[in-house]
């Protein structure tokens, strides 16, 4: 079978990232599915427009209008997770499956007071020290082959405040329930803030399964990269036509 016949695949980043943390994924997706991933508003290619997440919404739409083969597997990672989540109220007739990647926990009530901290420290410290720890930090963990694209691309470190101010108050299990797309909540299993909601989302939409990456943190598809391009295929392939 080829990609003509199955669904197309639209992956979203997480939070100061750009496209090019999908890296790990987009060959190997490419091989099989009609892929593309996204820079979101203020972030990669986009770090001089705003933060909107209307846009952002707008942006995954474009990307799925763009390959041009029907309505799309959408996966998105801690930031990007909440977008697809927005994106899937905005434009459902442009959703067969989503995918939350360190997005299952919500970003109201206390939980989100030491974000809310962070945001505020890292509007205060320099971008280029920043990006400096960010790129150690990064070749320290990972193989080259895995961050190279996200080092390449920057980080959207004066979008990160904005961004996350956004999302707070807006998402909860209830953010799920409208979705009428089959939904794979797809966490990492040491990941234990971005998922501690994750049983009450998948309950707000029956039939949604989740699935934990053994090992793996919040940077999943970094962490365990085979594992999480090997659980998007299978969800996707699910979805195929005919099958």
């Amino acid at each position: 079978m080829n990609t003509v016949d199955r669904p197309p695949i639209v992956l979203v980043h997480g939070t100061r990232f750009a496209r090019g943390q999908w890296q790990p994924q987009l060959v190997a997706l490419a091989a099989e599915f009609p892929v593309a991933a996204v820079d979101l508003p203020g972030h990669g290619r986009r770090s001089a427009e705003p933060w909107d997440l209307d846009r952002a919404a707008d942006l995954i739409a474009e990307a799925v209008r763009d390959l041009d083969a029907g309505p799309a597997v959408v996966v998105g990672h801690s930031l990007g997770g909440y977008v697809a989540l927005h994106f899937a109220r905005r434009h459902p007739d442009l959703l067969a499956g989503l995918v939350l990647m360190g997005a299952s926990a919500a970003t109201t009530g206390p939980l989100t007071v030491p974000y809310r901290l962070v945001a505020a420290l890292v509007a205060r410290l320099p971008a280029d020290r920043l990006t400096r720890w960010n790129d150690r930090l990064l070749r320290r963990l990972y193989p080259p082959e895995v961050v190279d694209a996200t080092i390449a691309d920057g980080y959207a470190f004066h979008t990160l405040p904005v961004a996350w101010r956004d999302l707070f108050g807006r998402f909860d299990a209830s953010s799920l329930a409208a979705v009428r797309a089959p939904v794979l909540i797809l966490n990492g299993q040491r990941d234990l803030l971005f998922r501690t909601g994750e049983r009450a989302f998948a309950r707000a939409r029956p039939g949604t399964r989740i699935e934990l990456v053994p090992g793996a943190a919040h940077l999943v598809n970094f962490d365990a990269p085979a594992a999480v391009t090997d659980a998007v295929r299978r969800f996707a392939r699910e979805l195929s036509p005919g099958r």
